[in-house]
């Protein structure tokens, strides 16, 4: 249900603008203090149309659409007649609105990422805690604790924000998703590696790197980075649809927060060789999910209200694709190249 409130005077204009629009229900009602309050009830995927729609009358003193989700309405959508009857065809324009992309509006995705970007004190704590957890987890050699840290992990929202942000090239946006994936590494790296350094301190009889949840972490193959991009595909198809986002989350944060706490761990213990390799596992991930996560939008028809701020999203839209898979190449080979040298060596130390 959009709401839409504008001063007296506006409803021709209003019923003008609204004609054609795929709305299910319409209907105007007069407010006090010469205020006119219009509801329109639609679909999912046409709330994007109709709210471009009413953009012209932002500049009214007053004006203000206000976005609300209807858990079911009577009679229901495209419900057949009571009588029996045979439907009439459709007519050309509700053709068009059936093959649209089944995702919610700009706006209300806009939202959604703006809302997961905020660093706010729980975001902090929450990302401090699943390093703490997770760092433990590795430590212990449990899959348990780890997939609990995973849950907490606060990582989705900034990385699908930033792919979000690249889409519609805003820099403002980016910048806060920037921010964040910052701040939430900072956080994790600086108590994990805290973490690996006492564990090596007074644990010196075990060795960091032949524990095998820290172990799976060093290596890096082809398989990680079709999770990576699987993770990005379905972190932005969630939020595009609408869906909870707890369980994709945790699907995101088995790509980034596992082999981040792996990393800082080996480095706080002191090696150097397995750290850097679960670095390289941890950019993999990030490039991935951000490549996929920016494919995903464009595929969804997410663009810009305007043919300016669209020309301009196009562009950085091309450089940020082209970005991504020059490094995900790149690294793609440094894993090729890497596999090679460990067969190549062991062969030679078998000889």
């Amino acid at each position: 249900m959009v709401e839409v409130f504008l001063p007296e005077g506006n409803e021709a204009h209003v019923r003008q603008t609204l004609e054609g629009q795929p709305a299910l229900g319409i209907w105007h009602e007069r407010l006090g203090d010469n205020q006119l309050m219009v509801k329109v009830l639609l679909k999912t995927e046409d709330t994007e149309a109709v709210l471009d729609a009413l953009k012209p009358f932002a500049g009214e003193d007053g004006f203000h659409a206000v976005l609300l989700p209807v858990e079911a309405a009577l009679p229901r959508p495209n419900a057949p007649p009571a009588d029996g009857a045979v439907p009439q065809a459709q007519s050309p324009a509700s053709d068009t609105t059936s093959k649209k992309k089944r995702r919610i509006s700009r706006e209300e995705l806009y939202a959604d990422v703006a809302q997961a970007v905020e660093l706010t004190p729980n975001f902090v704590v929450m990302v401090a805690l699943s390093a703490i957890v997770a760092s433990i987890g590795l430590l212990k050699n449990s899959v348990a604790v780890v997939i609990g840290a995973m849950v907490i992990a606060p990582l989705l929202g900034p990385n699908v924000a930033l792919a979000l942000a690249t889409t519609l090239a805003d820099g403002a946006l980016s910048r806060r998703a920037l921010k964040a994936n910052l701040v939430g590494v900072a956080v994790s790296f600086v108590l994990a590696l805290g973490i690996g350094f006492f564990f090596a301190t007074f644990q010196q009889a075990v060795r960091i790197d032949q524990i095998p949840e820290v172990l799976a972490r060093t290596r890096v193959d082809l398989g990680d980075i079709a999770l990576a991009l699987a993770s990005g595909v379905a972190g932005a198809l969630t939020l595009t649809s609408g869906m909870p986002t707890t369980l994709i989350g945790v699907m995101v944060a088995v790509a980034l927060l596992p082999p981040l706490a792996a990393f800082a761990i080996l480095l706080g213990a002191g090696q150097r060789v397995p750290a850097l390799q679960a670095l390289l596992l941890l950019v993999t991930n990030v490039i991935c999910i951000n490549l996929a996560g920016v494919v995903t939008f464009l595929l969804q028809g997410i663009r810009p209200a305007t043919w300016w701020e669209a020309k301009r999203a196009k562009r950085a839209s091309l450089i940020s694709l082209l970005l991504w898979v020059m490094l995900l190449a790149g690294l793609i080979f440094i894993i090729l190249f890497s596999q090679q040298s460990v067969r190549l060596g062991g062969y030679s130390d078998a000889v």
